[in-house]
């Protein structure tokens, strides 16, 4: 009997994430902190289980370790599998020559010879920096039905901020006809989401075209899809209507993690029929203490909170000490916040602690921006950090 998948996804999670410094210093953008309980990676590898799909590789480059480690055998995921599951794919020393992947397009065809392995008819193509929720297999399926050689998932976003995007301009029965990467002057706001599904045999053929190419950049957005429209391939848009944030700022990440608050939250991680996993810390239950303030907030297992806490997110094992405030931010794993501190629209990283009576990034509200405090950093008692305020510990600080 012949074993092979029909679809194997390829999820690029090597990225720096420079904009989200200090928060990606010593771990790639994937693995950041979201919503408490979560790193960015869970949701496209839990949208992948979710959608039929148990067969991903996970490229991984820049400061890997936690992430490697963070998904391991791929068992929170149900990606444990003895024909499949989840696999850590490192540039590695090949017998002629050893690189760096060189871009999107580069990683997959190093990698190419894992994907063969399973003969898939299909080639699922994801980014590990998005927070969203998709059913691949009904993007799959749309592929599958208009013959397509690529499919490109699409989102309509503002016209303000269509330049900065790869922007697709279809025919009505949603063909593309053109692919402009990030144009000063786009002709419509469909843009890729990042998430291409490939016939696998023409995915071979270009990305061994791109590798001979020596004046390729080694880009999906910017080489191979252009090049295949330039060829004539069928090449169709698959519009995505849910919510879909690229959390490669400072200011989306935070805005993202706030879209987890209120009754009625603009995006829903509590879902039962699409649930995301987590490879979450074992703590013990959260406490509240009797006079504690919390509101519109969450608050992860192991928590002790004695101060108050509003329209905010705590990881697992956050301290808030008896008279502390926090509101409007972003509290990561371990931290403890002393006694009178007050932390205002704020991400704090992994084990910082904030000082007695210290003050971070409280301003007017006309004047609020989010203040950064990275990890394992320890904050004076009585000190002030600034609106805008950066710190990442080993370089001091410089303003957003």
């Amino acid at each position: 009997m012949v074993r092979k998948k029909k679809c194997v996804a390829m999820l690029l999670a090597g990225g720096q994430g420079s904009r989200l410094y200090p928060l990606t210093g010593n771990i790639a953008k994937p693995a950041v902190s979201f919503g408490g309980k979560y790193r960015i990676i869970d949701f496209p590898l839990s949208n992948c289980v979710n959608s039929g799909i148990d067969t991903v590789g996970v490229l991984t480059q820049y400061q890997p370790l936690v992430l490697n480690d963070y998904i391991g055998n791929g068992q929170p995921w149900d990606l444990d599998r003895s024909f499949g599951g989840a696999h850590i794919l490192s540039p590695y020393q090949a017998k002629h020559s050893s690189d760096w992947y060189k871009g999107t397009a580069n990683a997959i065809y190093q990698n190419i010879h894992f994907i063969k392995q399973f003969d898939p008819d299909y080639v699922l193509i994801l980014s590990g920096d998005h927070i969203y929720k998709m059913n691949y297999s009904i993007m799959l399926n749309y592929h599958i039905l208009n013959d397509a050689d690529c499919t490109i998932a699409a989102i309509n976003v503002d016209k303000k901020d269509a330049s900065r995007f790869g922007i697709l301009n279809t025919r009505e029965d949603g063909s593309v006809y053109q692919f402009e990467e990030k144009p000063a002057v786009p002709k419509s706001t469909l843009a890729s989401m990042g998430i291409y599904v490939f016939t696998a045999q023409k995915l071979y053929k270009y990305l061994e075209e791109d590798c001979s190419d020596t004046k390729s950049s080694n880009d999906f957005g910017k080489d191979i899809l252009p090049k295949m429209l330039n060829a004539g391939e069928k090449m169709m848009a698959y519009e995505f209507n849910g919510y879909w944030k690229d959390v490669g700022t400072i200011d989306s990440l935070y805005e993202a993690n706030m879209d987890l608050l209120g009754d009625n939250p603009k995006f829903n991680v509590a879902d039962s029929n699409w649930k995301i996993q987590s490879r979450s810390p074992l703590a013990p239950p959260h406490y509240i203490g009797e006079h504690s303030k919390v509101g519109n907030s969450i608050i992860m297992s192991g928590c002790e909170i004695d101060g108050t806490v509003e329209n905010s997110v705590l990881a697992s094992n956050v301290t808030v000490k008896s008279g502390a405030v926090i509101k409007n931010s972003i509290i990561m794993a371990d931290c403890v916040i002393e006694e009178g501190a007050v932390v205002e629209y704020s991400i704090i990283d992994e084990r910082t602690s904030v000082g007695k009576n210290a003050v971070i990034g409280a301003e007017p509200a006309e004047k609020r921006k989010i203040t950064v405090l990275g990890r394992d950093i320890n904050i004076p008692e009585g000190e002030k950090v600034v609106a805008g305020m950066i710190i990442d510990g080993a370089n001091g600080g410089e303003k957003q």
